[in-house]
């Protein structure tokens, strides 16, 4: 198996770690657990740069690498309701929509259809990930001792509930805007996918 591949699983074996480590009491494990989260976020870039660099593109990772990205993005959303500062209704539209495409792609993929990725959807999904880092990152801070004696009031500004509502609330609108447009763009491909396993 080539090394972008490797890379894809161990991002994949990595999201059930950082959120046990996340979900601990412990000051450590939870810091430990932001590091977990990025080293698997840039697996993801390493193993994209490498595969265009060295044309180590295969069908496998062209399916798994983008579940493997959805699979650690729902890790995180899912251990962010759990400690209840995202609400559950938008995480789970947002998830639903991200898993429906990346394997609708995959199937497409295998059907030798081809559905291109908008700039609009990179564009929502680099909004997702730097919306992720930064509630991990205040989050996992606010906990430690350090933080709450000397800073606390400025990280409860920065976790206040109206303020990430609305940011994940945007999100979320941008999540449907930019499936909807997805299915919109793409649907007489997607006739085409369907018809031709009939």
């Amino acid at each position: 198996m080539v090394l972008p591949n490797q890379l894809t699983i161990l991002r994949i074996i990595l999201t059930p770690v950082f959120v046990f480590f996340f979900l601990q009491e412990s000051e450590t494990y939870k810091l430990i657990s932001i590091g977990i989260f990025f080293v698997a976020a840039i697996t993801d870039w390493y193993d994209g740069w490498l595969a265009r660099k060295f044309n180590y593109i295969t069908n496998w990772g062209k399916f798994w690498d983008p579940l493997a990205d959805k699979i650690l993005t729902a890790g995180a959303f899912f251990a962010l309701v759990h400690v209840g500062i995202l609400e559950l209704w938008m995480v789970l539209i947002v998830i639903f929509r991200d898993f429906t495409v990346t394997i609708l792609r995959g199937f497409a993929d295998k059907q030798n259809i081809s559905f291109a990725t908008s700039r609009y959807a990179k564009w929502k999904t680099f909004f997702q990930m730097v919306f992720i880092d930064y509630l991990l990152l205040v989050y996992v801070l606010s906990s430690t001792l350090y933080i709450q004696e000397h800073y606390q009031a400025t990280f409860i500004i920065l976790l206040d509930q109206r303020l990430v509502y609305c940011l994940m609330l945007l999100i979320t609108l941008i999540t449907i805007h930019s499936g909807y447009k997805y299915f919109s763009e793409n649907r007489f491909l997607i006739k085409k996918l369907f018809e031709s396993e009939n």
